[in-house]
């Protein structure tokens, strides 16, 4: 099965998942502005469908584990996500806006399905040495879906209306069934999680992410970074309108992230093993800190620089947390883990565009300033994480 399943299907897969993704929260907010008519509204129902992640990935990612063919349950994820879009698009100016907002809240529960839920079955797709340039190739497919996700949002709702914007990011995600449905399944379902409950085996995972050093600086250090990436998508719109004239070409600057962090892990991917991604996590969350400084002179071809450096080390960063995350996560626990990761990485990254939001509109260079400190202190907690190793009864109760 492993032989027959390439990973440039699932590459391809995970492209159209991850694109729908980033598609499905710019067009929803573009579908409530013009279906509600308030700009409130449309920041509730995006802020909505994203924190909820923070509960349902620990819940779906034992799930995951516990599946026999976890490929079928996260294609059934991927189908309720889909519907669950289409559902608040029926919604919006037919159902009071509190139904729509539960609406939203329910479908945001699986939204981790489209990023750890995916990633975490890599390891029965490409065994062995190749895994470490396939991981980096998987962290590529977030750089493309961020790239055009967005582009596409906003392209399609120009000419075909938000509306139709929301659909086709349903469709993006329905491409994904194929890949999902057919991933290799499982060689064989351990003991410990045919005995155990699904709440001991979230007490278990959470066990390993705070247990395990390196699995606990890698998630520290990454959601910090988050919440520093969210910070400067909250500045994007004013950055666009004050250093380059509009606050529409604020989109610039994501597609420029988007494309410098595609080409440093199109790089890694050649060189995976030049640098240890423990490495890599902290060094590039210094990066990322020196790029929100630099983005505070205000300059427009200074602020272009910024957010491609901001890039190089948003991607390589994202690589290497893959990369210790496959290395640290016990095989019966894997999707937990991954789904867990990426569940504190979307609460992260809303939390720091919440919290900038109301401070960019007093002072820009202060949040981009306070952005560049969370990035810092993102590098130091990966050294406050004490580095002894879990107790032997953690490692027994924890393995394979």
């Amino acid at each position: 099965m492993t032989k027959r399943y390439s990973l440039r299907f699932y590459l391809a897969g995970a492209v159209a998942a991850r694109a729908g993704d980033e598609m499905s929260g710019p067009s929803l907010m573009l579908a409530a502005f013009a279906l509600a008519g308030s700009a409130v509204d449309a920041s509730s129902l995006l802020a909505s469908i994203t924190i909820s992640a923070a509960v349902g990935g620990p819940v779906l990612g034992a799930l995951l584990d516990r599946a026999g063919r976890p490929g079928r349950l996260l294609t059934g994820a991927l189908v309720l996500y889909a519907a669950g879009l289409g559902m608040i698009l029926a919604g919006l100016g037919r159902l009071p806006f509190g139904v729509t907002i539960v609406i939203a809240v329910v479908a945001g529960l699986l939204g981790p399905a489209l990023s750890g839920g995916w990633t975490a079955q890599l390891p029965r797709v490409v065994l062995g040495d190749r895994l470490p340039r396939a991981n980096a190739l998987d962290a590529m497919t977030f750089s493309v879906a961020s790239l055009a996700g967005p582009a596409l949002a906003g392209g399609v709702a120009e000419t075909l209306g938000a509306s139709t914007a929301v659909v086709v990011s349903a469709v993006l995600i329905g491409l994904a069934l194929p890949a999902a449905w057919m991933l290799p399944a499982r060689s064989g379902r351990t003991q410990g999680a045919q005995t155990t409950s699904v709440v001991s085996d979230l007490a278990a995972g959470l066990r390993v992410v705070v247990g395990r050093p390196s699995l606990a600086r890698a998630t520290l250090t990454s959601v910090l970074s988050c919440a520093a990436q969210g910070m400067l998508t909250a500045c994007i719109p004013l950055l666009g309108e004050r250093v380059l004239g509009g606050a529409g070409r604020g989109a610039v600057l994501l597609s420029c992230t988007a494309i410098s962090a595609m080409t440093a892990n199109a790089v890694l991917a050649r060189f995976p093993r030049v640098v240890a991604p423990d490495t890599v996590i902290w060094v590039s969350a210094l990066v990322q800190a020196a790029a929100l400084s630099l983005a505070i002179w205000g300059q427009p071809a200074v602020l272009i620089v910024a957010v491609l450096i901001a890039g190089i080390g948003e991607g390589p960063q994202l690589a290497a947390l893959f990369a210790v995350r496959h290395r640290e996560a016990p095989e019966r626990l894997r999707g937990q883990i991954f789904t867990t990761g990426a569940s504190l990485k979307i609460t992260g990254f809303a939390l720091g565009a919440a919290v900038a939001g109301p401070v960019a509109t007093r002072s820009l260079p202060g949040t981009l300033a306070l952005a560049a400190s969370v990035a810092v202190l993102a590098a130091l907690g990966f050294f406050a994480v004490p580095s002894a190793s879990a107790t032997p009864s953690e490692d027994r109760a924890t393995s394979d």
